[in-house]
């Protein structure tokens, strides 16, 4: 330990650090810009009429469409600035705040390569990526720095590491392994394609892309740090991620985790790259220390970090029941692939003065891709319920409401089973860290109703 202790404060050179910051910064950018030109702001802020909240951030509210669009031009502005080192520190808070504030607003919008932005800009507030090769460099000279501690690199290869660990980690599981699902399902939806087209509706090919890929993410990070096997670990990186982008609608992920993984490759390769675009190594070797004053919290900071990025992913063993059906511990666990459900939620509103009963028309309320969403996950069901008993309380001028839900879910393949007990009165139940008993267990035998179902899948 004391050894390690020594190696990660060794002197590194910056340049994996200014790579990871240049290809951060333009990604995000790219990225958002992309989100306002597809029209995804108007479709998924201004359009809906209700929206699913992360427990804890039910105060984060949508701006308005010339507010959201301010939003997102502000984090491609910051985005940008991160790359080009302009501000760079205040860059980097606007990005995060702006960033994880746009992603906060619906539920429904959840994806794991969103969550991994959120952590990386965070770190990234605190690494000192603007200190060489960057505009605030050229406007203070005084800032240049040439190596820094070792450990600013290391935090970052263990951020990246820990996702492809916890993603193989989740799927070890006999859906992945025994049965090749949802693989099982999703490749022969592409045999059309050319060439590769018929192989994708051979079984063979979903168990074999099953345990490559969980092979692959449990190891790929320790080949990547190993120098001898590293540019084949790259290699696979590449082949992995642009084929499972071809595959499968995964937005950004994949370059996401392309460059990312760029941060296991020494220095020199790095300058290299740099060099083509104009940057020096320098003569003089200048190392960035962190301020006195942070000094005596940046140990405990970081551990309680990584601590944390460590056990909660696995607060999914706190509670019982299949994590896949129940969804509780299911999200920011890196759970990427491993479902396919296929949802259908019958709201029933009920006036317990008169006994009268009546359906809700979910498009009412609910966009199309809520609906999907919401109809397999059971807090946004319990959310949705709230909703309803507000709405009809208003309208209807009723002094109390009932609301129970008949909602079948189809998983991996599988027949649909009745996902919440239809007796429940949802408006009398609240969400929490608790279990949910209201959730049905996965068992017994599934109804047969699979046809005619909502279908929404985790491919991100």
């Amino acid at each position: 330990m004391q050894q390690y202790s020594h190696a990660s404060t060794e002197p590194r050179p910056i340049a994996p650090l200014v790579t990871f910051r240049i290809l951060f910064g333009g990604l995000m950018a790219v990225g958002a810009l992309r989100f306002m030109l597809s029209g995804w702001v108007e479709r998924l802020y201004v359009e809906p009429r209700f929206f699913f909240k992360f427990y804890g951030f039910e105060w984060v509210v949508p701006l308005g469409q010339v507010g959201m669009y301010a939003l997102y031009g502000l984090i491609a502005i910051s985005a940008s600035m991160i790359m080009l080192g302009l501000f760079y520190r205040l860059a980097a808070v606007v990005f995060f705040l702006a960033f994880t504030y746009s992603e906060l607003i619906d539920l429904t919008n959840y994806l794991n390569h969103y969550y991994l932005v959120c952590l990386l800009a965070l770190l990234m507030i605190f690494l000192p990526a603007h200190r060489r090769f960057s505009l605030d460099v050229w406007r203070r000279p005084a800032l240049a720095v040439t190596h820094v501690p070792a450990w600013v690199i290391h935090i970052l290869m263990l951020q990246v590491g820990l996702v492809y660990f916890f993603a193989g980690f989740a799927k070890l599981s006999p859906d992945w392994l025994l049965r090749a699902m949802p693989l099982a399902v999703w490749l022969p939806a592409k045999a059309h394609w050319p060439v590769l087209g018929p192989l994708f509706e051979q079984s063979w090919v979903a168990y074999t892309f099953s345990w490559g890929g969980a092979l692959y993410d449990l190891t790929i990070p320790f080949w990547l740090l190993w120098r001898p096997s590293r540019p084949f670990a790259y290699a696979a990186v590449l082949v992995f991620h642009l084929l499972t982008k071809l595959l499968f609608n995964i937005g950004l992920f994949p370059f996401i985790m392309i460059f990312n993984t760029l941060i296991f490759f020494p220095p020199a390769f790095h300058e290299r790259w740099l060099g083509r675009i104009g940057y020096r190594t320098g003569e003089e070797r200048v190392l960035y220390r962190f301020p006195k004053t942070g000094i005596p919290i940046l140990r405990p900071a970081l551990a309680l970090w990584f601590a944390f990025q460590l056990l909660f992913p696995l607060r999914y063993l706190l509670y019982p029941g299949n994590v896949l059906w129940t969804e509780q511990g299911y999200r920011f666990a890196w759970r990427v692939m491993l479902v396919e459900k296929a949802g259908q939620a019958t709201f029933f509103v009920h006036d317990p003065e008169t006994g009268h009963k009546a359906e809700v028309d979910n498009r009412r309320f609910l966009t199309s891709y809520q609906e999907k969403q919401m109809a397999i996950q059971p807090d946004m069901i319990l959310q949705y319920a709230h909703f309803l008993e507000e709405q009809y309380r208003r309208d209807y001028g009723l002094d109390s409401v009932k609301v129970t839900v008949d909602c079948f879910v189809a998983l991996n393949g599988r027949a649909s089973r009745r996902l919440i007990d239809p007796n429940a009165d949802l408006t009398q139940l609240k969400d929490g860290f608790g279990h949910k008993s209201w959730i049905l267990p996965y068992e017994g035998k599934g109804t047969g109703l699979s046809s005619g179902l909502t279908t929404a899948n985790d491919t991100q």
